[in-house]
This record gives C-alpha cells, sequence and structure tokens, in this order.
C-alpha cells in the first residue's frame, strides 16, 4: 500500500550466442525491479552497440530488427526506476563511455550517498556531464584515473565512492560484476552452458536456462575474460548485510536468496504475524499482489480461511493521468476491485507486507468497509517504516512517512480500519532465519524499520 518504489534490475553475459536476445529476456524477468527504461549495449569484437528508450522491456525489445541492432556475444542490460536522475532518455542506462583504455558500459542498481559531492568536484575540475544520473559519477572516475588497466581504475572509483551499489561492466574484453562492501544491493553469478552470467535475481537465469553459480560476495569484484573468472576484493572486510527489503519486497517470488525462495521467506513473515497477533476474523484477504504470500502463512497459521477478496487490475501503468481531484480519488478503484461475495457480512484481516504514507491503504479499508464488511483488521507483514532510504529504494521523506509520526491509534484512527497491527523487529528476523536480531552486527540493512544507517550519509535531511 501506497508501495515502495522499485529499484533497478542489471543483467550481463559473457561469450554467448544471442547475447542481445539473451539480456532481453533476462530484463524480462527482472522488469519488476524497473518499469521506467531499458537499455541493452553489445560488444562485437570491433563495435559497442545500444538501444536505450523508455518504458518496459517488451515496447523496445519487441522485434527482430531490434534485436539485430546489437550484434555480439557480449552484453549488459538494464532497467530504471530512477532513484538519482530524473526519468529522461539521457538517464536510461547502461550508460557508456569511451575511455583510453576501451570502451566501458555500466548498469547500475542503487545509490550513491555522495555522489553530489564528486559531481560538484569533478565539475569544477573540468568535467562535462551527459546525465543527472549517480552512475556517471562512476564513469567520470574511471576515466580520470590515472592507472592504466581498466579494473586498476574502477577499483580507484571505488574507493571514492559510498553508497549502496551493484554494477555490470562491459568492456573491449571483460564483463565485470562488482557488490557494494555491504552488499546491500544483489548481484548473482550463472552459468549458460560455459558462458558467464550475471543479474541482480536468480529469476533471470531461469528464464534463459542459466543455473545458478553463486551469489557476488558483498565487498568483491567479478571479472570474467575469456581466460576464466577472477575475484578481487578491494575492501576491507565487513560483514553482509544486504537489504531486508529485498526479501519482503523487492525480489520476485521465485528468485532465491540466502538458499531459500523469497516466497519462503514471505509466507513466514505471515505466519509469524499471525503468531503475534490474535485476531478473530472470518477471512483473510491478502492486497494484490504483494500480500499474497503474507496472506497465504497468515492463512495457514491462523486457521482463518483466505479468499481473494480483492481483484486486481493488470492493465493500469504507473503513467496513467488523474487529471482532476474527482478522478483522483477513483484511482485505487481502477487498480483493485472488492470480491463483495467474499467480504459481506464478514469479519476481514487484510494482510498486505507494508504501509508507507497510508494513503492507498485508507483507500483500500474504505473499499472493503463498503463491500459489507463487518469489521476491517489490517496486518502488515514486517515493522513501521519510520525511516526514509537512500540506498536505492524511493521512500518519501521522514514526514510523509505515516509511521514515524503516529502512534498506533492515530494511524488506525486515520487509515479508517478497526485495528491495524504490524510484524515485530524480532518477529521479521525470525521470519527469515534467525533466532533474534544481531544488535552489533545486524545481519540485515534495515534502517528503514531502526534508523540504524550502515553507510554514513552525506547531507540528508532524514
Amino acid at each position: 500500500m501506497d508501495k515502495l518504489k522499485e529499484e533497478c534490475g542489471v543483467f550481463g553475459i559473457f561469450n554467448a550466442d544471442e547475447a542481445a536476445l539473451l539480456t532481453t529476456l533476462g530484463l524480462h524477468a527482472l522488469q519488476h525491479r524497473g518499469k521506467e527504461g531499458v537499455g541493452i549495449v553489445t560488444f562485437d569484437g570491433a563495435n559497442f552497440n545500444a538501444v536505450r528508450e523508455q518504458g518496459l522491456v517488451g515496447k523496445t525489445f519487441n522485434k527482430p530488427e531490434t534485436i539485430a541492432m546489437l550484434p555480439g556475444k557480449n552484453a549488459v542490460g538494464h532497467v530504471r526506476y530512477s532513484t538519482t536522475g530524473a526519468s529522461v532518455s539521457k538517464n536510461i542506462q547502461p550508460l557508456f563511455a569511451d575511455l583510453a583504455a576501451g570502451g566501458f558500459a555500466c548498469a547500475h542498481n542503487g545509490n550513491l550517498v555522495n555522489a553530489e559531492r564528486i559531481r560538484k568536484q569533478l565539475i569544477s575540475d573540468g568535467a562535462i556531464f551527459q546525465s543527472t544520473s549517480d552512475t556517471e559519477t562512476i564513469l567520470q572516475l574511471v576515466a580520470r584515473s590515472r592507472k592504466k588497466l581498466i579494473k586498476d581504475k574502477l577499483i580507484d572509483s571505488l574507493h571514492e565512492i559510498k553508497g549502496a551499489y551493484s554494477l555490470v561492466i562491459l568492456t573491449n574484453k571483460k564483463l565485470i560484476g562488482v557488490r557494494d562492501p555491504y552488499g546491500i544491493r544483489p548481484l548473482v553469478l550463472g552459468d549458460l552452458n560455459g558462458s558467464p552470467v550475471l543479474a541482480s535475481e536468480t529469476c533471470a537465469f531461469d528464464i534463459i536456462g542459466a543455473k545458478y553459480v553463486r551469489d557476488v560476495e558483498n565487498g568483491e569484484i567479478v571479472i570474467i575474460t575469456k581466460n576464466g573468472i577472477e575475484s578481487i576484493k578491494p575492501f576491507p572486510k565487513l560483514k553482509e548485510r544486504p537489504c531486508i527489503f529485498e526479501r519482503i519486497y523487492f525480489a520476485r517470488p521465485d528468485s532465491i536468496m540466502g538458499g531459500k525462495t523469497v516466497y519462503t521467506y514471505r509466507k513466514n513473515l505471515g505466519k509469524q504475524l499471525a503468531i503475534e497477533n490474535k485476531v478473530k476474523a472470518d477471512v483473510v484477504v491478502p492486497v494484490l499482489d504483494s500480500g499474497v504470500s503474507a496472506g497465504l502463512g497468515f492463512s495457514q497459521k491462523s486457521g482463518i480461511p483466505l479468499e481473494l477478496g480483492i481483484i486486481r487490475s493488470h492493465y493500469v501503468g504507473r503513467t496513467f493521468i488523474e487529471p482532476t481531484q474527482n478522478i483522483r480519488q477513483l484511482g485505487v478503484k481502477l487498480k483493485h476491485s472488492v470480491n463483495r461475495s467474499c467480504i459481506e457480512n464478514k469479519r476481514v484481516v487484510l494482510i498486505d507486507d507494508s504501509i508507507v504514507r497510508g494513503t492507498t491503504a485508507n483507500k483500500i479499508v474504505k473499499m472493503i468497509f463498503d463491500a459489507g464488511a463487518k469489521e476491517v483488521h489490517l496486518g502488515i507483514g514486517c515493522p513501521p517504516i519510520t525511516h526514509p532510504d537512500f540506498y536505492g529504494i524511493d521512500t518519501p521523506n521522514y514526514n510523509e512517512l505515516i509511521a514515524s509520526k503516529n502512534t498506533l491509534k492515530q494511524m488506525t484512527k486515520a487509515i479508517g480500519a478497526t485495528s491495524i497491527f504490524f510484524l515485530s523487529l524480532e518477529g521479521t528476523y525470525k521470519a527469515m532465519g534467525f533466532k533474534k536480531r544481531n544488535d552489533k552486527t545486524p545481519q540485515f540493512t534495515d534502517h528503514c524499520f531502526t534508523g540504524e544507517y550502515p553507510v554514513s550519509l552525506e547531507n540528508k535531511k532524514i
């Protein structure tokens, strides 16, 4: 409800026939991570080739002639949601630069917390930026490094930046994967009949028939060449802290993280929510699609039957024009409608993964009441989101987060529910397979719940 905005998705493949087509399929599987723009860059042994457009993967790469514009056995691709830089064509990735050491195409998932300062410094030194994306900061740093080899230039640059990032980079001879020192943003390594593959999630491997090999480790650089795979770890060793929202919300349910499917984690979140909150009700209704897994878990543990009491339309895009207040108020009904037969005269437990602002939650709760529900109890499969994110998730500022400035009683009144209950932080960690949160060295990046930011922020108002 009032959903967290998707991150970006990255994909790369080395020494594979039909590399562009395979990249297209991989990006299809990662479409949920970014819907504003898509791009692919290939290298054919002599030239770099690029197609970058606003919109969905299927809209841009739906014709053989488009794929034919991308010859070569090596490719990188990107689906974009703009957390830094406007949603315009010039910011669509992969970004490309001709360097003295050769071509350099970079696809980036995440956000750099010191990009603004570095950008200002580079501009004052004479650099000319072609985009407003923080990804270009990386390209500029690589271009200005005095080291001779690409990998050394990259290491130089990585020591300058701070934040959460996964990078997939294509050069004349290499495919490179990079994961930030805490491993906040995901990156996995796979194999397709001897061709190495890099992607944000394992679901991109499944669609092309590739096998999952391993996660790229936090702080690791993976360099893929015709001679094999080299691993470099240029940072001081830190305990991995992946973003907890990958498992709660962002990743596709069929992707594997930490040895389990994301679907399993989300069902566990729902089960734990039922353990912590005993609710007398007649039916469990998940908010589609994000609340389904947690709803199933809640239903199974509580014994309350689950019904699809909400029907979602898949034909409403993010760009739907809402020109007037009257139309705007109807917007939620374009995406969701109520199955009255499951709701009328019943006590309803409504299950979703998170609440951000609370405005959409208010509308859905009202729809359930309007359909004849006696009671509407809103259960959320994670703790209250009290702090914004600066690592690649587009969350509102502190004052816009409903849980940051309201008590549970105030939130319940504002949303109009009979009751609201959240999963505890301890319960969230139990659902992830841990006995409890390690407060000294937390297992996840969970600052949205705790205010504990693993990477210090620069000039950020929270």
